[in-house]
């Protein structure tokens, strides 16, 4: 087991997961599973509570009223995190992954992908749910359309400016394509490589100003600063991946490899 390492004590029921003030506790109680700054390990649910406490902490506001406030409002983005019951009819029921509907499902018992993955156990069917909707879940329920998404992360892709609103400074778009932990993940089990909340290319070789995440059942977005390109995409009927899949993948190759032509 890795340096540090601790048994999760922070175990959330049901509903909990809706409970922000709950949530948050139980992480400020957690103790670390290993040495802070020793390796790093996909957070699922939890990078978003975290981030979310520090804006509501400096703001007053949670992470959805600031998103909608600073980001989605001024670019005119059809994503909210946190959604009211008058735009319920607009969301499209995810249709859950061939191997089941249960995030992390398969995991070693124990293991530290199990630990992320089991307090709470949550299902794609918990998405159908008004308590789901309503509720602010910043790294997982997002909800939104592809347009939207690269909508979003054009700033990222351009100096901080999506048309005439300027989002970032330059310098902090910049560094987001800063290396700041690499090795072996372990939670995915496999090579990876983290700028500033997104991931690189795990091979240093391949590396360039291009960033990337994916999520659960195949939406995938990158973030191309050397040619001012946002990608995204998105579905409601999932795959089984937990960081894209095959679908977005061929659009991606298909979209670059249009670029490249472009610029020939």
């Amino acid at each position: 087991m890795p340096p540090g390492y601790r048994v999760w004590m922070c175990a959330l029921q049901g509903d909990e997961l809706y409970d922000w003030e709950r949530v948050t506790q139980l992480l400020a109680q957690q103790a670390p599973w290993w040495t802070p700054g020793s390796a790093s390990g996909y957070h699922a649910l939890t990078q978003g509570y975290l981030i979310g406490e520090v804006v509501r902490r400096i703001t007053g506001q949670s992470l959805g009223q600031f998103f909608a406030e600073q980001i989605a409002g001024p670019l005119n983005a059809d994503f909210m995190i946190g959604v009211p019951d008058s735009e319920f009819h607009r969301i499209g029921n995810l249709i859950p992954p061939p191997d089941g509907a249960v995030l992390g499902q398969g995991a070693v018992k124990d293991s530290i992908p199990h630990r992320t993955f089991s307090s709470p156990r949550t299902t794609a069917l918990d998405s159908h749910t008004d308590g789901w909707r309503r509720a602010e879940i910043p790294a997982a329920n997002g909800h939104g359309n592809a347009r939207a998404v690269a909508k979003i992360h054009s700033a990222l892709a351009n100096g901080g400016r999506c048309g005439n609103v300027q989002l970032l400074s330059p310098e902090i778009c910049r560094s987001v394509m800063q290396t700041r932990i690499e090795g072996m993940d372990l939670v995915f089990g496999g090579p990876m490589a983290f700028g500033l909340g997104f991931g690189l290319h795990p091979v240093k070789a391949d590396r360039r100003n291009l960033c990337f995440w994916g999520g659960w059942g195949g939406s995938r977005a990158i973030i191309d600063q050397d040619n001012a390109l946002s990608f995204s995409y998105v579905m409601n009927k999932m795959a089984d991946g937990l960081l894209g899949d095959a679908r977005g993948d061929q659009l991606a190759r298909a979209t670059f490899a249009s670029v490249k032509a472009l610029s020939q």
